[in-house]
């Protein structure tokens, strides 16, 4: 169980062999595997900015450099800023006031406009209701529009900047324009003779076109030569003040404000203008092995719901450690009360084991990774997940309900490889001898305050059940090199049946059992005595 202050004691070992807790592990239906932020691909679905929730194309965002047109940030707290109303008394002008005068004594000629008639408007600025910061202290001009365009402050090297990336482009088009050419001249001909019926020149210019090359008569971009950068030793000196003024904290920005502003970088407060709020993403993950999605969530970014949401812990068993019954002695038998949970609508047999050792481990890495490399076809799918055994898959995938009757057999080529596991353990495990079957979740059983009582039929090493969780009872010996204060680690294989209801082939319409594995490492503590 991972805490949200503390690091998980019990960690789950993706297929990729890396150490992380259930909740942060995905589970692929389609190739029953966990999955890691590593072994996942993770793709951009929608931009929206967080504070005024509107979703923002990807070219939009683009041309905004990834910023919300509206909203702005406090420099000096980074707090969203809010606009605020006033109002201003503003003197009409000539021409109105004489309008207005006319309009009054009904167009006659004796009238004569008064300057002097007034009239209140409504303007709006920026204020930060966290640390009262305002967009006057900067000197920015009140705005007659609430979300109107607030002046940003430009970089002193804009136009530099500007003729750089003019540059450049100009030399990528070059360049592809070379390439084009030089792909045009190595292409063989296809006729030895030219074509006589193309007097216009409009058949060579289609099939151009269509061939991805750039007609003829095409100016080749050039880059336009802009003035080379120049080193200067000339430093100029400080001023006299620095020396003798006393420095006001309050008036200098901190190294914050300052990375936030990096085209400036004011050394003062009252040079701090508001930034644009910087926009979000709704991403999606997919599992790099079947490319099927893991993580699929909504467009619209209201809400807080998932198309898709393969979480691990909705999928594999949930271990928690409860308590380590006796003082940890090196080299004494100890045991520790785990509880299982069942996320699933199926009931679960789950088995635990011990974990192979690293030479077993090393060869299985190999043999896999051959197995995946071979293009022979006298090696067949179920010999290669035969070889995952306690890797990636189950080490009982030979049966009737087996992957290898499926369409994920294709599948051979590996984007993240096996690897050993750097977590050792440094206990020897007792091994479980018999199985035992995991409930299936039944929310109506969570208000029953009523333990089940343990039956004949049951093995020892259970303690109680209630619905779909099993307290049960585990046996280890730590190492008697163990000193004291060193931690103690202990790592088992559990093995468990998962019922798959995803139909990857049309023949196939039943959910299918699969007994998949994981392994489970734990940190039980530090030896006492």
């Amino acid at each position: 169980m991972a805490n949200f202050m503390q690091d998980s004691v019990v960690k789950y070992a993706c297929s990729c062999g890396i150490l992380h807790p259930i909740s942060k592990l995905f589970f692929c239906r389609h190739c029953p595997k966990l999955r890691c932020g590593f072994c996942v691909c993770h793709e951009v679905d929608s931009n929206f900015c967080s504070n005024c929730l509107e979703n923002i194309p990807s070219s939009e965002a683009r041309k905004l450099c990834n910023n919300c047109a509206n909203c702005f940030n406090c420099p000096c707290c980074l707090h969203t800023l809010s606009a605020r109303a006033t109002t201003v008394v503003v003197q009409k002008k000539p021409d109105e006031a004489s309008r207005d005068a006319e309009t009054t004594a009904g167009g006659s000629a004796d009238a004569k406009p008064d300057p002097s008639k007034v009239f209140t408007k409504k303007m709006y600025y920026l204020s930060c209701l966290s640390c009262r910061w305002t967009s006057r202290d900067v000197g920015i001009p009140d705005q007659s529009v609430a979300t109107g365009s607030w002046p940003d402050n430009e970089c002193a090297y804009q136009s530099r900047f500007n003729a750089l990336a003019e540059y450049y482009q100009a030399v990528v088009q070059q360049d592809k324009q070379e390439r084009q050419e030089y792909l045009r001249r190595k292409t063989p001909k296809a006729h030895k003779f030219p074509s006589l019926t193309d007097r216009t020149g409009l058949t060579v210019s289609i099939i151009r076109r269509q061939m991805g090359w750039s007609d003829k008569n095409t100016q080749k971009a050039k880059p336009v030569n802009i003035a080379a950068a120049q080193n200067t030793e000339d430093v100029g000196q400080l001023p006299e003040s620095v020396f003798t003024q006393k420095i006001n904290l309050r008036n200098i920005t901190t190294i914050k404000q300052r990375h936030n502003q990096p085209c400036e970088q004011p050394f003062t407060i009252t040079k701090l203008y508001p930034q644009r709020r910087g926009l979000w993403i709704k991403r999606s993950l997919r599992c790099r092995e079947c490319e099927h999605n893991v993580i699929k969530p909504e467009y619209h970014p209201t809400s807080v719901k998932y198309r898709i949401q393969l979480f691990a812990s909705y999928h594999v068993p949930d271990v928690l450690l409860v308590k380590c019954d006796q003082l940890l002695k090196a080299g004494r038998m100890n045991s520790i009360t785990l509880k299982l949970s069942n996320p699933t609508m199926h009931d679960m047999e789950i088995n635990i084991v011990e974990l192979p050792t690293i030479e077993d481990e090393l060869k299985l890495i190999e043999e896999f990774k051959r197995s995946c490399a071979l293009k022979d076809t006298s090696l067949t799918a179920a010999t290669a997940m035969d070889s995952l055994k306690s890797l990636t898959g189950s080490p009982s995938l030979t049966g009737a309900n087996t992957l290898a009757n499926t369409s994920l057999v294709r599948q051979t080529s590996l984007q993240e490889e096996p690897r050993v596991v750097k977590q050792k353990t440094n206990s020897k495990l007792q091994p479980l001898d018999a199985s035992f079957i995991l409930n299936l979740r039944d929310d109506s059983k969570e208000f029953d305050e009523e333990t089940q009582s343990i039956t004949k039929q049951e093995p020892v090493f259970i303690v109680s059940r209630k619905s779909n969780k099993v307290w049960l009872r585990l046996k280890f010996t730590p190492d008697e090199q163990l000193k004291k204060g060193d931690d103690v680690y202990v790592g088992f294989n559990m093995l468990y049946t998962y019922v798959n209801t995803v139909t990857n082939t049309p023949e196939k319409k039943e959910p299918t059992t699969h007994v998949l594995n994981c392994r489970v490492y734990i940190k039980v503590g530090a030896i006492e005595v």
